[in-house]
């Protein structure tokens, strides 16, 4: 039987592809090789320069046949994406009785399922990728499983319906496991104590071993993900005590751990790119970089870090000329759209002092900067997902729209600078904006429901997303990204199968284009 898939595509690929070479001609800096390699802030793999578009394809391995496995690879490669990312993960506490599962983590103890509804599901992804020319990235584990915390699983509500509809295993990309199911299962209770208790540490690195070792001498592996957006705090709370240097002290021994196994791939951290550019840090720039002035328009960027100062007084400027032209415009105060329910648009001229934000003050335990300066990460990571995460203060001067859209090119500069600055390739991994027709979808990362169900649509329309877009993904090109990936790539007409994540029987419910967070977010 056949059922549509519920995962869709943005429909992204030709403007992901316009004005990004994904190869460049022969550089002689590398020698020759299968393998993805580094040469400073660029990629290199059979001694050409590489630079890719690709997609988020985290529920390949739960599909049910190889040929709709086939498939879903020959369309993204179709394309011309390059590259595309899967979770390498899939975490259960009682082995299920249909579906695909990795791992068994039940009252301290784990088992790998090997089988051919276990490893060899990623073992099938692996190779039919290479066959259609796509590297994957693999990523090990997640931060969020709110499914922990509800009984009743997860579910979707039409708009305008009063009937919620369960939803299968690993429908969401919250729902395969990760961290805190880890810490519950080995009878703790503090998110962070994932990366500090050594007990958990060894059955982590122990699954590590069982899926890298796997693929050693494959040149389909385009790098190892340590996690998707690892920080202090998920669905359990944190400790209290957990800080950067927690959360960079982990990846530095997860990293080496790795090398230590495979000397062929490469290494990334997955975080959102979230900064702290006040905190100490464990691999400082050496030499420290010395401060100088912003560049003029047109010229080089600096390779200093990303500042505290700098951040401040780029806002502050960016503001006045924003009050300025508002002001000669005769509409100091425009009437925006809603984008994050909560967010509004105002002229009143604010009088708090400046912050820098929870986006760059290390609130949320990430040194994004500090763990890409780790010698065994190869390169740098962040997501841009506007409607579950702040990167900056709203400018009142601008409506609730244009701040997203500003927002996200100065997180992308920011986050560009900070690679920059530490000499290595930098890769943005997901990025999405909710639309107003798929609000009703929009599950976000530690949540199991989707609380716009019943609501009014809120969301951008689909041209200011397609507009957003199209301005990210420029600023991205002309900043000189490796790598950017879209969130999500969608198939249909896919095997059916009851009691699997693609289930018979789900209509009404299908996640437009686009559509962020779990549904939607990496």
């Amino acid at each position: 039987m056949k059922d549509r898939c519920w995962f869709t595509v943005g429909g992204l690929a030709a403007l992901l592809l316009s004005g990004l070479a994904v190869a460049a001609p022969p550089t002689a800096k590398r020698s020759s090789s299968p393998f993805v390699q580094t040469d400073g802030t660029s990629f290199t793999v059979n001694g050409s320069k590489f630079r890719y578009v690709g997609a988020n394809s985290y529920w390949l391995p739960v599909l049910n046949t190889e040929q709709d496995i086939w498939n879903t690879l020959g369309n993204i490669s179709a394309v011309g994406a390059k590259v595309v990312r899967v979770w390498a993960f899939n975490d259960v506490a009682t082995t299920p009785s249909n579906g695909t599962w990795f791992q068994l983590v039940q009252n301290g103890t784990v088992s790998i399922n090997d089988g051919p509804n276990g490893l060899q599901k990623l073992d099938t992804v692996v190779q039919m990728a290479q066959q259609h020319g796509l590297y994957v990235t693999l990523t090990l584990t997640n931060n969020w499983y709110p499914s922990l915390s509800n009984s009743t699983g997860s579910s979707l509500q039409s708009r305008g319906g009063t009937t919620e509809v369960t939803l299968p295993r690993n429908y969401l990309s919250n729902d395969y496991g990760g961290m805190d199911l880890y810490v519950h299962q080995f009878g703790l209770q503090y998110h962070d104590q994932f990366y500090t208790d050594q007990t958990i540490l060894n059955a982590f690195q122990n699954f590590t071993s069982q899926v890298v070792s796997r693929y050693v001498n494959s040149p389909a592996i385009f790098s190892w993900e340590l996690a998707n957006d690892p920080r202090c705090g998920s669905t359990f709370p944190t400790s209290g005590s957990c800080t950067t240097e927690t959360i960079t002290e982990w990846h530095a021994t997860m990293a080496q751990y790795i090398r230590s196994i495979d000397p062929n791939h490469l290494i990334s951290s997955g975080t959102q790119g979230f900064m702290c550019t006040d905190c100490p840090k464990l691999y400082p720039l050496s030499p420290t970089p010395t401060p100088q002035p912003s560049p003029a328009p047109g010229s080089k960027k600096r390779s200093g870090p990303v500042t505290t100062e700098q951040l401040l007084r780029k806002r502050a400027e960016s503001r006045r000329l924003n009050r300025r032209a508002a002001k000669l415009a005769g509409k100091l105060k425009e009437d925006g759209i809603s984008v994050r329910g909560r967010w509004t648009a105002t002229a009143t001229r604010r009088q708090q002092a400046p912050e820098v934000g929870s986006a760059s003050d290390g609130s949320y335990g990430v040194d994004s900067q500090d763990i890409m300066n780790i010698p065994d990460i190869n390169f740098g990571t962040f997501q841009l997902f506007p409607d579950q995460d702040s990167y900056a203060p709203n400018d009142p001067s601008l409506s609730s729209y244009q701040n997203v859209v500003n927002s996200g090119v100065d997180w992308i500069t920011n986050q560009a600078q900070s690679a920059n600055a530490v000499g290595k390739p930098l890769v943005m991994t997901a990025f999405g904006l909710v639309t107003q027709n798929n609000s009703a979808d929009f599950v976000p990362f530690n949540m199991t429901t989707a609380p716009y169900a019943t609501e009014d649509p809120y969301g951008v329309t689909n041209q200011q997303q397609t507009d957003a877009y199209s301005t990210w993904l420029n600023t991205s090109v002309s900043l000189n990204l490796a790598g950017m990936v879209q969130y999500q790539w969608g198939q249909q007409n896919l095997t059916a199968e009851t009691g699997t994540t693609i289930s018979p029987g789900l209509t009404g419910i299908t996640p437009s284009s686009g559509t962020t967070g779990t549904s939607s977010n990496s």
